[in-house]
């Protein structure tokens, strides 16, 4: 059987012990060839480049023709 405590944890107790839980706003960088934020060490998802050179190819959205 495993351990189990001798008295309730307080509510304060359990608040800072969760204090550390909450979360964060993703950290952003802006991207050297676009300038759009995207997250670090990532493609950029609108112009396709990592460190200078394009690694992947984004296709321009399709207009909508008038039928």
């Amino acid at each position: 059987m495993v351990p189990l405590p001798k008295r309730k944890y307080s509510k304060a107790r359990q608040g800072e012990r969760r204090a550390h839980l909450a979360r964060k706003a993703a950290s952003l960088v802006e991207c050297t060839q676009c300038h759009t934020p995207h997250l670090p060490h990532h493609v950029c998802p609108t112009c396709g480049t990592y460190n200078g050179r394009e690694v992947i190819e984004i296709e321009s959205p399709k207009k909508k023709s008038k039928e």
